[in-house]
């Protein structure tokens, strides 16, 4: 595996932390998942990516949702998160179900002595700047308890976030497995690590968009149901260098093509997105929306229209 470290330090405690973690939060809703998944059809190879209208392509400005008030008729209850015997689980299970779809952040991390590496996906990630490039990713638990990537990333300062595609999201996905420490991901899944230039962390080679990263800063965060115990960890990251399949990226060099990239996305529980259709919708400009906004007398102050 071009040399790459295998090894990881043993931490028993945490291992089983992180089994009655999974058990706890149970993101399986099925029994024997391979005979629900022997029930369904088959994986459609030949979908290609295009691009489609959008459900109503003659919107007009004040005319609202596009389903002719439908969404209107049904009422709302309200979830308070902190609720008496309410678990944090149920909280965790609630917003990743809602809060979708939400790119995967798939982590390589070296330890700073380099006898260490991690290879993990989390969905806690989002690109929050371009200048300069920064992203961010949320991680369960609090340092005291730090698992490998998270430990990797700080000691090393440095790591690689790459973008899942198509064709290795069984692979991507196996890397959350609950192995014994001392176990490489890299060996486990058959992935490749390709070098960096910039940070000594492996990047993978079959992803299509990778980029090199810088820990910037860190900050940890408190529960409110438990005061005293730390229960996540928030890690920024600078973006110092991008990779690009030479196929998938345009001739400036700024722009990847959605077809090529194929990107899996995160929903709730242990389902995954598949991105196979776009619409694309202008940003509206002023001087020509309000030709139709004015005309309906749509153009109130603030206070007046909410």
């Amino acid at each position: 595996m071009s040399g790459e470290p295998e090894q990881k330090q043993a931490d028993p405690s945490a291992h089983e932390q992180m089994l009655d973690s999974e058990k706890q939060v149970q993101r399986n809703p099925h029994g024997n998942f391979k005979d629900v998944e022997a029930s369904r059809p088959d994986w459609q190879g030949q979908e290609k990516w295009k691009f489609t209208k959008t459900k109503d392509p003659d919107w007009t400005p004040g005319q609202g949702a596009n389903d002719g008030g439908e969404c209107l008729k049904h009422e709302h209850v309200d979830i308070d998160p902190y609720q008496d015997g309410r678990p944090a689980t149920f909280n965790y299970k609630l917003l990743i179900s809602a809060i979708i779809p939400r790119p995967v952040g798939f982590l390589s991390t070296r330890s700073k002595d380099g006898t260490s590496t991690n290879l993990a996906p989390y969905s806690y990630f989002q690109v929050i700047n371009h200048d300069p490039p920064l992203f961010i990713v949320g991680y369960a638990g609090g340092m005291d308890k730090a698992k490998d990537s998270l430990r990797n990333l700080t000691e090393s300062g440095e790591c690689t976030i790459n973008i899942i595609s198509e064709h290795y999201i069984e692979a991507a996905n196996a890397t959350s497995v609950n192995a014994p420490y001392g176990v490489s991901e890299w060996a486990l899944t058959g992935l490749t690590p390709a070098p960096c230039k910039d940070v000594k962390a492996s990047r993978v080679k079959e992803a299509i968009f990778s980029i090199e990263g810088k820990l910037v800063e860190t900050k940890e965060f408190e529960s409110r149901a438990t005061p005293g115990k730390k229960t996540s960890v928030l890690a920024i990251i600078e973006g110092v260098r991008f990779w690009a399949r030479e196929d998938a990226i345009n001739g400036d060099r700024n722009i990847l093509d959605p077809s090529i990239l194929r990107p899996m996305s995160r929903l709730g529980g242990i389902t995954y997105g598949r991105l196979l259709e776009g619409i694309e919708l202008p940003r509206p400009d002023w001087d020509e929306f309000k030709k139709e906004a004015e005309p309906a007398g749509l153009t109130k102050a603030k206070a007046d229209g909410q």
